[in-house]
C-alpha cells in the first residue's frame, strides 16, 4: 500500500497552509511569472492561467495521492491573501524523508513568510507524520533561500557541483539557462528543538527578508 500525505491545513501565528484552490489561479499565476521565481526555479515562462489550473487541479492532487509529495498554498491568516507555496517532493517513505522547497510572492517578501511556513511544515512532518529527515536544495547564488534554511535550523551537508539550472536575462530580454551548484541542506528532528524560542529572542521571523 502506498503511503500518502493527508489532505491537511496547518496554522501558524500569521499564516494558513492549505491545499491550493481554483480561486488561487490569478494570484498563483502572477506569482509564478515574477522575475525572481523565473530566475531560481524551473517554472515554465511565461506561466499561464491554464498552467496554474493544471498544477492545482491535476499535478498537486496527483503528487499527494501517489505519495510523491504535497503542495500547500501559503496564505495570510487575516487577509486570506496567497503569499507563497510550500512543496514537498522526492519523498521516500521507507526512510521517512522528503525534500522541501518554497516560493514567496513578490508582494509578500520581507515578512519572513518562507521561514515561518517552512518551520511549521517541518514540525508537522517530524511530530505528526514521524518523518526523520527533511532536505532542502538551494542554488549556490540564492543567498536569500540559504538564509531561510539556516534560520529554521538546517545544516549544510555539501555541494552538488553543476547540478542546478538557474536562469538569467540576456541583453535582448530572453531567458538563458545558467548552470550552477546546488547546496544541500539537511534537517533532522533534533535540529529544530528550540528554534522557535531562538527566533523569538532574535526578532522573530521578520528579522530579515527571505524568499526563494
Amino acid at each position: 500500500m502506498t503511503n500518502t500525505f493527508p489532505d491537511i491545513s496547518l496554522n501558524t501565528e500569521r499564516l494558513v497552509l492549505r491545499p491550493l484552490e481554483d480561486e488561487d489561479v490569478p494570484a498563483f499565476t502572477e506569482m509564478m511569472n515574477d522575475e525572481q521565481v523565473a530566475a531560481w526555479t524551473s517554472v515554465p515562462q511565461p506561466f499561464t492561467e491554464a498552467a496554474a489550473r493544471t498544477w492545482i487541479d491535476e499535478e498537486a492532487p496527483a503528487a499527494r495521492t501517489s505519495g510523491r509529495g504535497l503542495h500547500l498554498a501559503v496564505t495570510e491568516f487575516l487577509t486570506h491573501r496567497l503569499v507563497g507555496i510550500i512543496r514537498l517532493g522526492n519523498t521516500d517513505w521507507h526512510v521517512r524523508s522528503t525534500e522541501l522547497s518554497y516560493i514567496v510572492a513578490p508582494w509578500a517578501r520581507g515578512e519572513g513568510y518562507a521561514s515561518e511556513a517552512s518551520l511549521a511544515t517541518a514540525q508537522w512532518l517530524f511530530n505528526d507524520q514521524k518523518f526523520e529527515r527533511l532536505e532542502l536544495r538551494t542554488a549556490a547564488d540564492n543567498t536569500a533561500s540559504q538564509q531561510v534554511a539556516q534560520k529554521i535550523g538546517c545544516i549544510s551537508e555539501g555541494v552538488l557541483r553543476g547540478a542546478c539550472i538557474a536562469r538569467t536575462r540576456t541583453e535582448d530580454g530572453r531567458w538563458e539557462d545558467l548552470r550552477t551548484d546546488f547546496i544541500v541542506w539537511g534537517l533532522l528532528p533534533e535540529d529544530i528543538e528550540g528554534i522557535a524560542e531562538q527566533l523569538a529572542d532574535t526578532g522573530g521571523f521578520t528579522s530579515y527578508s527571505d524568499w526563494n
